[in-house]
């Protein structure tokens, strides 16, 4: 199987924030889901798949090509979607799109122009005067119109209503219907990537905490639910992290506790990537209500 993203042992320190040996793969046709709390390093690990921040130690390897050594056409290759676009504010939307092709010896003026009438885009409308929404359409429109073969998103979806996201969640389907495609997409809204993603990545803390096909990842796990008393009674081989209310404990566990019926006393649930992401290898202790 061939990869087009291959990080391995990945350090970087800035500040007071440590990342410490991430390593990952993201294989041809699949998207990868990046999760973690705010601070965990899910953009760093972005700006140093770029380039744009020089690591400490580790490879990283994009569509084959060692990072240090790419030539020319790899970030031709790549397409790029951050949290907040970066076009100047007074250009219009069809001013984007000539900039853009002279910065891309791939770009697609004709394809480019079929996004923008896809998205509903104004062409003499200005950056500054369109909705988060458009202005990740605009993104999303330039990302796609170099002919790229791998996506990195960072928080693409963000803040736009249900209807915006559904439709870049549909676009990026399309878009690895291609086998040799692939996106790597940082998210907060899990539901989301729930619905689109081959694999998840959680980070905390500047460490990866598991990388793991979202469907076993699901189908492994369950949300176990009991009182205080009763939580003392699980065996801890089967607990992958908790959460303790003032009235009830949340405890994530592996899935054979919940497929063996091994606590019946229990109630168990099975788990969102939201459920995952707040109780994996978490040992939280709490006054507040459950």
């Amino acid at each position: 199987m061939s990869h087009l993203i291959e990080v391995q042992g990945l350090c970087k320190k800035l500040g007071k924030f440590e990342m410490d040996d991430l390593s990952f793969t993201l294989p041809n046709g699949c998207i990868m889901g990046y999760i973690g709390e705010n601070g965990a390093g899910k953009t760093t690990t972005i700006r140093l798949l770029l380039g744009l921040l020089k690591r400490d130690a580790g490879t990283i390897r994009l569509l084959g090509q060692e990072l240090d050594q790419a030539d020319g056409t790899l970030f031709e290759q790549i397409g790029t979607v951050m949290d907040e676009p970066a076009f100047p504010q007074y250009f219009t939307v069809a001013q984007v799109g000539r900039v853009m092709a002279g910065l891309y010896k791939s770009w697609d003026g004709g394809v480019f122009d079929q996004w923008v009438d896809r998205f509903g885009l104004v062409r003499d409308k200005k950056v500054k005067d369109l909705s988060r929404g458009m202005k990740m359409r605009l993104s999303l429109g330039v990302a796609l119109s170099h002919h790229p073969r791998l996506l990195l998103l960072d928080e693409a979806t963000n803040g736009l209503d249900p209807v915006a996201r559904n439709e870049i969640l549909d676009l990026l389907m399309e878009f690895i219907q291609e086998e040799q495609n692939g996106v790597f997409l940082s998210s907060h809204i899990t539901s989301d990537l729930e619905k689109i993603c081959d694999y998840i990545a959680l980070i905390r803390n500047g460490r990866i905490a598991f990388v793991q096909e979202k469907d076993a990842l699901l189908e492994e796990t369950g949300v176990l639910k009991c009182g205080g008393g009763e939580f003392e009674k699980l065996d801890r081989g089967d607990l992958l992290g908790y959460h303790r209310g003032r009235f009830e404990v949340a405890a994530l566990v592996a899935g054979r506790a919940a497929k063996e019926k091994k606590y019946p006393w229990a109630s168990f649930e099975k788990p969102t990537l939201e459920d995952i992401m707040m109780l994996w290898d978490k040992e939280e202790d709490k006054t507040c209500e459950a």
